[in-house]
Order: structure tokens, then sequence, then C-alpha cells
């Protein structure tokens, strides 16, 4: 099966996505939610308006889709359910240069992205370990 990777990242009024390894699919929604559909409808109309035959290879047969976000878009849309402050704990970055991130006020390097990126997969490891 092949993978679609699509690339989401907010913009001062709005949240867009492209992607990465399929030209032609570009999508915007006011939400994650919004533009994973939008993504979806753009995937739709591309194979509605072009012969099978014009179709990119990888929307030939079955996809998964792969959604990748840029540090900036996740801080400011999981803010509402986690806090700086639990982030920090999380990833070892302070709070002020989350926000600073958050707000576009500055890019983080390659490094930082690493942390922030292990320090909520550890997170996101351990929720997944929860037994009920």
């Amino acid at each position: 099966m092949e993978k679609l990777i699509i690339v989401i990242e907010r913009s001062s009024d709005h949240f867009g996505a492209y992607s990465e390894n399929c030209d032609g699919i570009y999508a915007a929604g006011d939400s994650l939610d919004a533009v994973k559909t939008d993504t979806f409808e753009a995937i739709r109309i591309l194979k509605e308006n072009l012969p099978e035959t014009q179709w990119p290879v990888i929307l030939k047969g079955d996809f998964e889709v792969e959604w990748k976000i840029d540090v900036p878009s996740f801080l400011e849309y999981y803010s509402k359910y986690m806090s700086l402050a639990g982030m920090e704990k999380m990833t070892g970055v302070n709070q002020k240069q989350l926000s600073n991130y958050m707000n576009h006020r500055s890019v983080p390097r390659p490094r930082q992205t690493k942390r922030i990126r292990d320090g909520i997969h550890r997170f996101a490891e351990e929720l997944l370990s929860i037994t009920l």
C-alpha cells in the first residue's frame, strides 16, 4: 500500500495542507479536522476531473495518508488540550520558548523540533499503554 504524505501548516488565518509526494493536492480549513476533510475532497475532485490515465500513480491504487504537522501548528492546536507547562514537562523545552514557536515569533531548530517530537511521542506511548 502506498503512503500519501500530507503536510499541515498554520498560517495567520487558517490551516493549509499540501502533499509532499503527490502533485496537485492542496487543502485549507479553519481547523485540523477541516483541513483533513478538505484534503480528501481535493483528492476526490482531482480524480473526478482527470481521466484515470492522468492520475498521480499513488492515487491509482490503495493508499494510506500520513499526516505531518509542523511544530507551531501542533502547539497552537493542542494547547486547547495541554498546557504549555505540561508540554514543557513532556519535552524539556521551556514554556516561553514553546509560546514563541506557537505564536510564530521564532522557528524551532531541528534539534528543538526533535526534542518536542520525541517528548510528545513518549507521552503518546504512555497513553497507549493504559489498560482499563
